[in-house]
């Protein structure tokens, strides 16, 4: 799994990671064994690139260790 940190949450269910690739995307219903309003800025998390409609995000995130 990639990982990376989480730069950006909204109040709308989605935000941004930051990876050593560039930002990525994802939704809420992207996360496992977390719920999204436990994340927070700057938390590193762990993920699988993946390809949705609008391009590139993030599946499968989970919190880091």
């Amino acid at each position: 799994m990639a990982t990376g940190r989480i730069r950006k949450l909204t109040d709308k269910g989605f935000g941004f990671i930051e990876t050593d690739k560039g930002d990525l995307f994802f939704h809420m219903s992207a996360l496992e064994g977390v719920r999204f309003e436990d994340l927070s800025e700057g938390q590193e998390v762990e993920f699988e690139r993946g390809q949705g409609p609008k391009g590139p995000r993030a599946e499968n995130v989970n919190v880091a260790g």
